[in-house]
């Protein structure tokens, strides 16, 4: 199957779709973006399955997209719209902490990561780079990204993000909302069994106990990454 091309043609502009499910951020990047002589907000959507349809019906030229969506994963729609519009280039915009989170948007299929704290400053610089078929990330993060692939492992002090799969970081970051493995497995689409999996897979890879240790880390790790503390690893 030929894959669209999604630079659009001189004269047209490019149309964008937003995904966030806070109105005020859709709002004020909207009325960036529709500024723009060459560029317009084709929809807005607050969660993954109406962002899935959107993209299907709208069939923009790239689609902004925030990691934490009503009772859906960012990520996963991420991998989704990849899956149906390979060509597509899409632009991660959360408040999660660009160190932990850019690579997984990326390893997903995103084409660029950007802090909402920088969003109004460099979001238009970064539109335009991935609809010239160019990646963005902050310059702080191409560097720790250079490292990683130089040194082909983990930089010294990995983190959790470092040390467990994309799912199982996913579950790890649910766990320290307190989320039960039942909440967990309705929200990322899977079995209970499989939660519970990835508990075990989790607590093995970072050296835990038990359950109890589990929520302690989770939860630390969360404020961490929250506050933007760098994140600790698992027990020495």
């Amino acid at each position: 199957m030929t894959q669209r091309h999604y630079a659009q043609p001189e004269g047209r502009k490019a149309r964008i779709l937003l995904v966030d499910d806070h109105a005020v951020v859709r709002f004020g990047i909207a009325q960036l973006i529709n500024r723009q002589p060459d560029m317009e907000v084709c929809g807005e959507e607050a969660d993954a399955g109406a962002a899935f349809s959107a993209a299907e019906r709208l069939k923009p030229d790239l689609v902004i997209a925030d990691l934490s969506l009503k009772e859906s994963s960012g990520l996963e729609l991420v991998r989704n719209l990849k899956a149906r519009f390979p060509s597509m280039p899409i632009l991660v915009l959360s408040v999660h902490d660009e160190s932990v989170y850019a690579e997984m948007a990326f390893r997903a299929g995103a084409m660029g990561y950007l802090m909402k704290d920088q969003a109004l400053e460099k979001v238009l610089e970064a539109v335009r780079r991935l609809l010239n078929g160019s990646v963005y990330v902050s310059d702080a993060m191409a560097v720790k990204l250079l490292q990683k692939q130089l040194q082909k492992q983990p930089l010294p002090g990995a983190s959790p993000a470092d040390l467990l799969s994309d799912r199982e970081l996913e579950v790890f970051e649910l766990i320290g909302h307190w989320k039960t493995t039942r909440q967990i497995a309705q929200e990322l689409h899977l079995s209970v069994k499989t939660v519970e999996y990835y508990r075990e897979q989790i607590k093995r890879k970072l050296g835990l106990k038990n359950a109890v240790e589990l929520v302690q880390h989770a939860t630390a790790w969360v404020e961490r990454t929250s506050s933007g503390v760098p994140p600790e690893t698992g027990p020495s």
